[in-house]
């Protein structure tokens, strides 16, 4: 059987070119929440504060690839359940000016929006990162809501958004110490 080596090319082509379009429509749409989000991240470690992060699935892996625990995630949702794996970690973590990073494709997952409302409890700041259907729990101090419903390019805006919001932290505290 002959590959249809122009139909799988067509299909690359398609599919990087959607998700490019995705990231277009999200500079546009989010640039400013992702300034903002790197803002508060910033003034966070200016002040001697830590970012935690918390996400499900690709969102877990983002978290992982900006740092995670994840021994801790599988220990505690095997001996104490799922639901309440991220909001114990703020529990134990989390301080008064710290900021939580709430990472949710769908902006429904139901551990993720625990531990955001924690976090508030603790008066910590919230960042989101969702997909177009944005954020069902508590309101966030800063939402960044990707313009697509389909997993894999919210996911791919995600990242993309997690490299720009290092940047822009990095940027934002050490352009300040080289001016003093």
């Amino acid at each position: 059987m002959a590959l249809d080596t122009d139909r799988w090319t067509r299909m690359a082509r398609e599919h990087l070119l959607d998700g490019a379009e995705v990231r277009r429509r999200t500079a546009e749409a989010c640039v400013h929440s992702i300034r903002e989000a790197a803002e508060i991240i910033a003034q966070a470690f200016r002040i001697g504060s830590k970012v935690l992060l918390c996400g499900n699935g690709g969102s877990a892996a983002d978290c992982q690839h900006m740092a995670t625990d994840t021994s801790f995630l599988t220990a505690f949702s095997n001996d104490v359940g799922f639901d309440g794996v991220f909001a114990r970690q703020v529990q134990a973590l989390g301080r008064p000016g710290d900021v939580l990073v709430a990472i949710s494709t769908s902006g429904r997952s139901r551990n993720v929006i625990l531990a955001a409302e924690t976090a508030h409890a603790l008066k910590m700041r919230v960042v989101t990162l969702t997909g177009s259907q944005g954020w069902i729990g508590e309101p966030a101090d800063v939402s960044i809501t990707i313009p697509s419903e389909d997993t894999q390019y919210v996911q791919e805006a995600h990242l993309a958004v997690e490299h720009v919001l290092c940047a822009l932290v990095e940027a934002m505290l050490f352009s300040e110490r080289g001016r003093r």
